[in-house]
């Protein structure tokens, strides 16, 4: 691409709270996403060309659109340490970490090297844009949106992902082979988690604006054709069974500590004279049975608050910074009239119920109606506007401001 330094960034748009669920989309190929729930996710493959259709009609007027983050500003994130970044080369294959010196950085020129952005959406409003699109898909099931920008030849093998995933062409071209194939066993010879046996079945070339979708465990690899191309891969988080139960489990263990009745000690006044002491006694078992039925341990809803807080954790290298010049609640309440009040880039919000947790805390808990009503719009809206709170000295909503997870939008 000659034009590439000169192009104009794509600028992509903000969905709206309420999305068409029944409306044929271009992100899917013209057909809506109910549609693309019940026929593709977590199913089988779909390559959709024009997928943002901004870049074909731009380039029809005879302009080019350049991602939305181009290459030169992009690359100033691999010098910043609260910013995820790898770095692959190919040809032979090598893996690094970030942060990087400004030396480090291949150029843009140089073929079989790619480098890798993880939580974009945490560091760049288009990033986080884009991810409103899919908010259709619920959002303990969203991970990141990781950027990859890379030389000609530049890639990171064939390999497989555990979770689902929508790749998007943002810069150049990328060729794209896949398979379906159930060996996934991997090369233990190298430093990277590549396939052994990587059969390709299907092969595209993706042009800026083309979108391919994958579900778990489909095999692919993708080829940069072009300098600085760039593809925008939005990943969704797919735990264990084991993981969510264990933090569901350890939770429900802290929450105990508020029971002040299981203080109490056991004591077993009807326990006879016995021939098998190695045996746990019969009365033992008897009442642990009943107290577990009372403190209803053997429902699901006794494991899903614990389980809520753990998915709205935010990611392990997530900073979090005071205000500078924090406002009193006073103040805090006459701003919420006027301006938008937002999640900060990295803070998780999830709702269970009428409940709301943030950060792995439950932002409900002990607060008036108003405050618990102004937590449920900010987790479905992702902003809040409000003029009936009252008592905010003591409201969950203004101590998340104080911390840095919930900022003003001017």
């Amino acid at each position: 691409m000659t034009s590439f330094y000169l192009s104009t960034p794509y600028e992509p748009p903000q969905a709206p709270f309420k999305l068409p669920l029944d409306e044929p989309w271009a992100l899917f190929g013209e057909i809506s996403p109910n549609q693309f729930m019940a026929r593709y996710w977590h199913k089988k493959p779909l390559l959709v060309r024009g997928a943002v259709p901004a870049f074909k009609l731009s380039s029809s007027q005879g302009a080019l659109l350049d991602s939305p983050i181009p290459a030169k500003e992009l690359l100033k994130f691999a010098l910043l340490d609260e910013v995820e970044s790898r770095l692959v080369r190919s040809k032979p294959w090598s893996f690094e970490s970030g942060p990087f010196f400004k030396k480090q950085i291949p150029n843009i020129e140089k073929p079989n090297w790619t480098m890798l952005f993880q939580g974009m959406e945490a560091h760049h409003p288009a990033a986080a844009k884009i991810l409103s699109w899919f908010r259709f898909i619920p959002d303990a099931r969203l991970d990141d949106l990781m950027v990859s920008i890379a030389g000609v030849g530049g890639g990171v093998g064939p390999h497989f992902d555990s979770y689902d995933v929508f790749l998007i062409q943002m810069s150049g071209r990328r060729r794209w082979r896949i398979s379906e194939q159930q060996d996934l066993s991997l090369n233990p010879h190298l430093p990277l988690k590549i396939l052994q046996n990587f059969k390709p079945e299907q092969e595209w070339i993706l042009e800026p604006g083309d979108m391919l979708y994958l579900p778990p465990h489909v095999a692919h690899d993708g080829v940069a054709l072009d300098a600085g191309c760039q593809t925008w891969s939005v990943g969704f988080r797919s735990p264990s069974f084991k993981e969510l139960l264990q933090e569901g489990l350890w939770r429900l263990a802290e929450s105990l500590e508020d029971i002040p009745e299981l203080e109490n000690k056991f004591a077993d006044p009807k326990q006879k004279a016995t021939h098998f002491a190695e045996q746990l006694p019969d009365e033992l078992i008897k009442q642990l049975k009943l107290k577990l039925q009372d403190l209803k341990l053997d429902r699901i809803d006794s494991f899903l608050p614990g389980i809520t807080a753990y998915l709205s954790e935010p990611k392990q290298q997530a900073i979090f910074s005071p205000p500078a010049t924090p406002c009193s609640a006073e103040e805090f309440k006459k701003m919420l009239q006027s301006q938008m009040l937002i999640p900060h880039p990295q803070t998780r919000i999830l709702s269970l119920g009428k409940k709301v947790y943030c950060n792995g805390e439950n932002m409900c808990e002990e607060q008036d109606l108003p405050s618990v009503k102004a937590w449920q719009i900010l987790a479905g809206r992702k902003q809040l506007k409000a003029k009936n709170l009252k008592n905010l000295e003591n409201s969950t909503l203004f101590e998340a401001y104080l911390a840095g997870w919930l900022i003003f939008h001017d």
